[in-house]
């Protein structure tokens, strides 16, 4: 099979070095990591903090999609990340977005080299943080080359369209929050993937909407974005839904495998191996690809 519009051949090391300049869809400045759920791969939180700047970056974690009122300093979100070495970590959380919006509240991520979403309900994030100063002080961590990453629901409020944003269930795919914190815009992510059967879910969403570009994430799986172009790293799969570029033979969706490099902005993919061939000739890439 093949995507039925056309993917010219590119090296990534020539796409590395173009300079991170107005973006379309992902921050100018900084980096993101968006994790599928289920999150244990050590190289995807060595990579967290390194990207932060080392094991002394300061480091704030996030875990108010878990639906707690409270959340001390030893919450145990934080061991992956001491496992990686890191050792100035924060925990921050509030259920009140009135309280988000006050400097005392927001002052641990004005000196933030790195900030992390945990799992649970992403509605209960933007509730929270949406359009307060929690919200400016995220995008001034990414302005200063800062590293936001999250997984599961700390995957889903990155993008501008918040999928599976419903208060009642999260099966319901385009619910009473559509709304997410936007460092990729024009984006809907989908997480725990191919673990929940839930590859074709967000069919739905890109039939309704189909300027979106859909990114569904499986388990233990994460994608490293800079600027408009992303890596795909860990365990299994990233699927891509674009409306207007649909697989031969009426396939909605394809995926991309570790290693594998996606551009936002072109809605193009690359395969960094066997001579930069191009995803999805009919010479043969099979899909899923194979590893």
């Amino acid at each position: 099979m093949k995507i039925s519009r056309a993917i010219p051949l590119c090296l990534f090391t020539l796409l590395a070095v173009i300079p991170l300049t107005a973006q379309q869809v992902g921050p100018a400045n900084g980096t993101l990591i968006v994790a599928g759920g289920a999150l244990s791969d050590p190289a995807v939180f060595a990579r967290f903090v390194e990207l932060a700047g080392g094991p002394s970056a300061p480091i704030v974690i996030i875990p108010t999609a878990g639906g707690g009122d409270n959340y001390d300093q030893f919450f145990r979100g934080r061991r992956p990340f001491e496992r990686a070495g890191a050792t100035d970590i924060t925990i921050l959380h509030t259920n009140d977005p009135e309280v988000a919006n006050t400097d005392a509240f927001v002052e641990p991520l004005l000196e933030a080299r790195g900030v992390w979403f945990t799992g649970g309900r992403q509605w209960r994030l933007a509730d929270a943080y949406l359009d307060t100063k929690v919200h400016d002080a995220l995008w001034e961590v990414l302005n200063r080359g800062g590293v936001i990453g999250g997984s599961s629901a700390g995957a889903s409020i990155q993008g501008s369209y918040l999928v599976r944003g419903d208060t009642r269930t999260n099966t319901v795919m385009m619910g009473d929050h559509e709304v997410g914190l936007g460092f990729l815009k024009g984006v809907g992510i989908d997480q725990h993937l191919l673990r929940r059967n839930r590859h074709f879910d967000m069919v739905e969403v890109i039939r309704a909407k189909p300027e979106l570009l859909g990114i569904g994430l499986d388990e233990n799986t994460a994608i490293v974005v800079r600027g408009d172009r992303f890596e795909v790293v860990g365990q299994s799969y990233a699927v891509i839904y674009d409306h207007n570029a649909t697989l031969d033979g009426g396939g909605l969706f394809y995926f991309l495998a570790p290693g594998d490099r996606y551009d936002m902005a072109a809605r193009q993919a690359f395969r960094p191996s066997g001579g930069e061939q191009p995803l999805g000739r009919v010479t043969g890439t099979p899909w899923p690809p194979g590893r």
